[in-house]
């Protein structure tokens, strides 16, 4: 019963793939006895004994994949997606992690001639966009242990866990690649179905007296509303926010095993913020009416899968962000209950930019719920001690920033908290007395910070330095000025198109010769050159008006030369300023809300 078990759950670690002329052939070479997984070139898979023979004279390329991704149908073919490289990143609960290094992308179908000129067109477009899915940062897999699931919710499965294959135990929302596993899933190929997430996978290990204490942060990101930072704001109609990451911080010493879950993920109503290279572009709240349903269904789901939830909100109360709060309190004040509690704490106005010090005043509101709710604990014997009963729900616009400096302080809390339970710490004894576990904590989490932070915006996240040093520094100013500028580039010019990725290779768009994907039509300036040649015009205009203007002194008519180029300068800047949309990179493939 054992072998049985046993087979049904393998995954095979290491492969060669032959490219033949007509099927893509992977072949199990970790020591494994089992069948060859043969792809063809119209999609259809099955599985030999062995490599079918080569029908021609050419060689076949023949390279290690180390996992099967999934498949991709699209129009004029099908697209096999294989990990080519990985790195093997630590354990978790035992169990070896792995780090997608290299994706690529395997065409089934290299003839598409006797397609149409529209479908040809379209696939290319589509292919073009599979490029860009082979760049996805922050994938992460184990062939051995449900990585989907948190150390709590694992344990809770017992036995069962060792004995059905991983993807039929993932948790779906956190498996990046689901939508590509269908084929696989459908024609039974168990040993090729490799659950993958997208996150963040970071430990440690560090010395408290003769004890070792091992620290684990993982961080999973839901599929549901996946996107980048301006394409994917707020909430669906069925409550699936964006940029919603569920962060693990886990810990083993002297037997135990410990961990604590948190979560992050948009303010949870319908609202957008739509790039028009301003800075900062207005936020508009979208079905106000719905507003308040919608953050019931958010949280209804929250209170299914973590129990009790306390909504920590960190957004400005003025301006244009307090318009969110304000929206979300008031859809907030039906839904409050002994289970569900929302917290306001401006940020900004409380810590400004360099007295994050003063997050102990929201912790000091929030340490009640944290001793309630607990955390996972296990013993030596692996029996349950503990059970966490409820969740921190953060956010703040981006759920990054701000987000990511908060929930590192409650993690810190919760680890000086587990700590002295299981008597390595004194009551009065807290993380910065250890130097070491100190600056390793703080790595830790700046590192996921990070890590999240390019998955959505394409940067490195902001105030890290506090998060990294423990104060805020003149050099991680000037990093954040730059970090602030190339989310404003890639925002503006390069996340549209990442955005049509990321809902091709996740089945939010479904390919169909019935859906327009051409490009509208711009109008105007914007329909004749590119932002660059535009901004490129107005410069040449200021820097001709400025030549014409220091040559007045000698030639009166270089006077209304000057005022023609410097009127033709200010005529476009005001045309880009009032349609600012029409030169930034927009998601072709729908609307930016679904």
């Amino acid at each position: 019963m054992m072998e049985k078990t046993d087979h049904a759950r393998k995954l095979y670690k290491r492969m060669r793939l032959w490219e033949l002329p007509d099927q893509y052939v992977a072949e199990p070479i970790d020591g494994s006895s089992g069948s060859c997984l043969v792809v063809k070139r119209d999609g259809s898979m099955t599985l030999v004994d062995e490599i079918p023979d080569c029908t021609t004279v050419r060689v076949p390329k023949i390279q290690t994949i180390y996992g099967v991704v999934g498949i991709l149908k699209l129009l004029a073919g099908s697209y096999l997606l294989a990990i080519t490289e990985r790195e093997n990143v630590g354990l978790y609960l035992g169990h070896p992690i792995y780090k997608v290094l290299s994706l690529k992308v395997f065409p089934c179908d290299r003839s598409p001639k006797s397609s149409r000129d529209e479908k040809k067109k379209m696939e290319s477009e589509f292919s073009s966009l599979l490029k860009v899915a082979e760049r996805t940062p922050g994938l992460y897999f184990s062939y051995h242990v449900n990585i989907t699931l948190s150390a709590q919710r694992l344990n809770d499965l017992g036995v069962e866990a060792t004995k059905i294959p991983l993807w039929r135990q993932a948790e779906p929302r956190f498996v990046w690649n689901n939508y590509m596993l269908e084929l696989l899933i459908d024609n039974k190929l168990e040993a090729y179905i490799l659950p993958i997430i997208q996150g963040t996978f970071q430990n440690f290990q560090a010395a408290i007296g003769k004890d070792i204490i091992d620290v684990t942060l993982i961080a999973r990101r839901c599929t549901r509303r996946n996107g980048t930072r301006m394409w994917r704001r707020g909430a669906d109609d069925d409550g699936y926010v964006a940029n919603f990451v569920e962060s693990e911080q886990i810990i083993q010493v002297k037997g135990y095993t410990a961990s604590f879950v948190q979560v992050r993920g948009s303010i949870p109503y319908v609202w957008e913020q739509i790039v028009d290279l301003s800075y900062k572009p207005k936020f508009e709240i979208m079905k106000p009416e719905k507003a308040a349903h919608i953050s019931e269904r958010h949280f209804l789901d929250l209170r299914k899968k973590y129990g009790n939830v306390i909504a920590i909100d960190l957004v400005n109360t003025r301006g244009d962000e307090g318009r969110l709060s304000e929206k979300f309190a008031t859809s907030m004040e039906k839904i409050l209950n002994d289970d569900v509690r929302y917290l306001h704490f401006d940020f900004h106005k409380i810590c400004g930019h360099v007295h994050f010090e003063r997050l102990s005043i929201l912790y000091e509101q929030i340490e009640d719920f944290l001793i309630k709710n607990r955390y996972h604990l296990l013993n030596e014997k692996r029996e349950k001690v503990e059970t966490q009963i409820g969740v921190v729900r953060t956010n703040c616009i981006d759920c990054l920033d701000r987000t990511n400096v908060t929930q590192s302080m409650i993690g810190r809390k919760m680890l000086e908290f587990q700590l002295q339970r299981l008597g390595l710490f004194d009551a009065d004894e807290n993380i910065s007395t250890h130097s070491n576990l100190n600056d390793s904590f703080k790595i830790l989490w700046a590192n996921h910070g990070d890590d999240i932070s390019i998955q959505y915006s394409g940067t490195p996240a902001l105030k890290g330095d506090f998060v990294r040093v423990g104060r805020r520094t003149t050099r991680g100013m000037l990093k954040d000025g730059y970090n602030a500028l190339m989310r404003y580039y890639l925002n503006n010019f390069v996340d549209g198109t990442k955005q049509d990725s990321i809902d091709l290779v996740q089945g939010h768009y479904i390919v169909s010769l019935t859906r327009d994907m051409s490009p509208k039509r711009k109008g105007g300036i914007a329909n004749i050159a590119p932002f660059p040649v535009v901004v490129g015009v107005i410069l040449m205009g200021i820097f001709f008006a400025l030549l014409s203007l220091v040559r007045v002194r000698n030639d009166f008519w270089q006077l209304p030369l000057s005022i023609f180029w410097a009127t033709l300068s200010l005529l476009i800047t005001r045309y880009v300023k009032e349609n600012g949309r029409a030169f930034c990179n927009r998601p072709r493939l729908h609307k930016p809300l679904d």
